[in-house]
């Protein structure tokens, strides 16, 4: 099993008994999937989806991105994708959906795996 997580990252996950898999592809790729987690109920047309955080080179200095989700999301009551997040991304054999959501203030020194899931649950939240 690979581990790129930060020790701080990988406790925070452990504690809140997060289920969580650290995956490197062979192009060098680092993947973090969690879940599967409960979705905002009703939602999406999934209640509950697994996610995925590439870290980027420099992490927790540098800021992951966007977040994945597999299975596909849609909006109810149209079946529709949610804003900015119908692109497909190939990890792990895999089709994910890309969220792309991207963080600006992201405090080296401060912010770690646990700023980034906020994110998730307010773009999850806020999905339109």
């Amino acid at each position: 099993m690979s581990t790129f997580l930060p020790s701080a990252c990988r406790h925070y996950l452990e504690e809140r008994s997060l289920a969580f898999r650290e995956i490197l592809e062979p192009n060098g790729q680092p993947g973090l999937i969690l879940g599967p987690l409960p979705l905002p109920a009703g939602k999406f047309t999934a209640g509950t989806a697994e996610i995925l955080i590439l870290m980027p080179t420099g992490y927790p200095d540098t800021s992951p991105d966007m977040f994945y989700t597999d299975p596909w999301l849609k909006l109810l009551p149209d079946n529709r994708d949610p804003t900015a997040a119908s692109v497909p991304l190939q990890f792990n054999g895999k089709t994910w959906q890309r969220w792309s959501r991207h963080n600006n203030s992201w405090r080296p020194g401060k912010d770690g795996i646990w700023t980034m899931l906020k994110r998730i649950e307010s773009a999850l939240e806020g999905a339109k």
